[in-house]
């Protein structure tokens, strides 16, 4: 329930607190003195949008404050849900700066409105004569079944199943508009990657290639180079070996006359040892170089190869080459997996349709059931409210397609006269028919909804006498369910209430204020007699209204 409401710097009010009862709250007050405002600025901490136009003092920014009591709600997991601290008493607060700049608060911590909006409509529900219109809304008609119904566990587990059916197919969609992608490119990647694997690269073949054929191809000079180097020395009188045996044997001879000669001549053998491997290695090799014009073909093949592929993928390496293999593979492999995990969605989402079908189907059946009941409910507080002939008819179908509240469409017919069949409620009621329709169906719904505040703005405008004071019934029994919050201009309606607050006009000072305060039991007397009479009640509308409130 709402506990207090704070309003600082909107419309015609500078300054105003209002602590309003946990039953019926009844707010009169002099012709545009401003009872509305109070809904105008309660919608700002219930989500609406906020224009500054509107700000008492063009300097000052607008501040809106509510205190709920949430004792009884099963509204904690929607705080969890949305990482807002939790307390009995819960406070939604709205600041709107003069720059036009809007921020929301609940119990201190900055939220979106969108989320202020999703937790305003579980604390409170307005209903004015413009929310009559919400009456022809197919959405709330469908509503208004489903409260009856008792099947909110089932509904809210279907809803769960079919967004999360819904994820699922545009995952799918997803993953089949990627495949169809995939597959415009598969055989042309296909291709690319067959001629890689065709080619059989190893990752070091062009370096030893491109080496082997330099070789080949200088074989004559390479030759003559080797075989010059070996005969210079081994072969010729001159060579080096020769040269280096006959000094070691010069020094050998005279060994042992110093030790520094025997040191010099250890050297000159390990040159000699050093220098016949030299030589057979340059022998080895000169055997080893042979111009093959055949060799030379198949590693020119080879390369053309590797460089017609680096050409085309437009790469130096065949690193770079082999990567892309690798790629391309990948690429091949996930179009396969891609086509198993389409599969396995499908089925899952088969699967998830049957079941969201046996569940809709139960919904329909509940609904069904529940239709009857409504519209008899309905027409026994119709003929409370003065229209004993006025009836409504629900009707029930079937949608071509599951959508997010199961298979059904439902269309609420009515009809305020005997003998006219019921119609579109929006073509043939009047806004006062309209109101007391609309009043009639909350009253209903009401006993089956945890809301836990319902604001009824002058719903009583076209109606007077008795049926006024069966309308003030209809609404008072509704505070057994829930707190109720009416503003009105009828006296019958004024009376039923437990609380009554007057809007006034502060003229006193030279800019017009909008004030609010509860009334003394006398208080509420005089005004209630001035709501019957006009000012200066005399003493028989004093005497009227004490009656009227006797009767609460």
């Amino acid at each position: 329930m709402l506990q207090k409401l704070s309003i600082r710097n909107y419309a015609l009010i500078d300054s105003v607190e209002l602590e309003l009862d946990k039953g019926l709250n009844i707010i009169t007050g002099e012709t545009g003195a401003g009872k509305s405002i109070m809904l105008g600025a309660l919608s700002l901490i219930l989500g609406q949008r906020a224009e500054t136009k509107y700000f008492f003092n063009q300097e000052k920014k607008c501040i809106i404050e509510g205190q709920f009591l949430l004792e009884g709600q099963s509204l904690q997991p929607l705080f969890e849900e949305n990482d807002i601290d939790f307390y009995t008493e819960c406070i939604l607060r709205r600041e709107i700066s003069t720059d036009g700049k809007s921020r929301a608060f609940i119990n201190d911590t900055p939220v979106s409105l969108g989320i202020m909006k999703q937790i305003g409509e579980q604390l409170i529900d307005i209903h004015s004569q413009h929310a009559t219109l919400e009456v022809n809304d197919p959405a709330f008609q469908l509503l208004v079944v489903d409260t009856l119904s008792n099947h909110q566990p089932l509904l809210e587990e279907y809803r769960r199943q079919y967004k999360a059916c819904r994820k699922i197919q545009q995952q799918l969609k997803t993953l089949k508009d990627t495949a169809a992608d995939a597959r415009s490119r598969q055989d042309y990647e296909q291709f690319l990657f067959n001629e890689l694997e065709t080619a059989d690269l190893k990752a070091d073949e062009q370096e030893k290639l491109e080496t082997e054929l330099q070789v080949l191809n200088n074989a004559e000079a390479i030759k003559r180079s080797l075989v010059n180097s070996y005969n210079l020395l081994s072969e010729q009188e001159t060579a080096v070996l020769p040269v280096l045996k006959e000094a070691i044997l010069q020094i050998q001879g005279i060994e042992k006359f110093n030790g520094d000669y025997l040191v010099l001549n250890e050297r000159l053998r390990s040159s000699l040892i050093e220098l016949k491997d030299i030589a057979q290695e340059v022998a080895s090799l000169d055997e080893a170089v042979v111009f093959n014009p055949s060799k030379i073909e198949e590693i020119s093949a080879r390369l053309d190869i590797i460089y017609s592929l680096q050409q085309k993928h437009k790469v130096s390496t065949v690193g770079d080459l082999l990567a892309i293999q690798e790629q391309l593979s990948a690429n091949l492999s996930k179009l396969l997996s891609g086509d198993e995990e389409i599969d396995r969605l499908e089925k899952e989402i088969t699967a998830m349709l049957s079941d969201l079908e046996q569940k809709a189907e139960s919904l329909s059946v509940n609904r069904s059931k529940s239709i009857h009941l409504i519209e008899g409910l309905v027409a026994k507080v119709l003929v409370k409210v003065g229209m004993p002939h006025a009836k409504i008819k629900i009707e029930q179908s079937r949608l071509p397609e599951l959508n997010r509240d199961g298979r059904d469409s439902i269309a609420l017919l009515f009809s305020a006269n005997s003998g006219q069949p019921p119609a579109p409620v929006g073509k043939i009621a009047s806004g006062g028919e309209l109101s007391r329709l609309m009043l009639a169906i909350k009253s209903i719904m009401a006993r089956h909804t945890a809301l836990p505040t319902l604001i009824f703005d002058e719903i009583d405008t076209g109606i007077s006498g008795e049926t006024a004071v069966q309308v003030g019934n209809v609404i008072g029994e509704l505070e057994e369910n829930m707190q109720v919050i009416c503003i009105t201009h009828l006296p019958q309606i004024a009376a039923k209430g437990d609380a009554h607050y007057f809007v006034y006009k502060n003229e006193a000072t030279e800019r017009t204020t909008t004030g609010i305060k509860k009334l003394m039991p006398a208080e509420r007397v005089k005004v209630i007699a001035e709501m019957l009479s006009g000012k200066d009640p005399g003493a028989s509308a004093l005497k009227n209204a004490q009656e009227l409130l006797g009767t609460r």
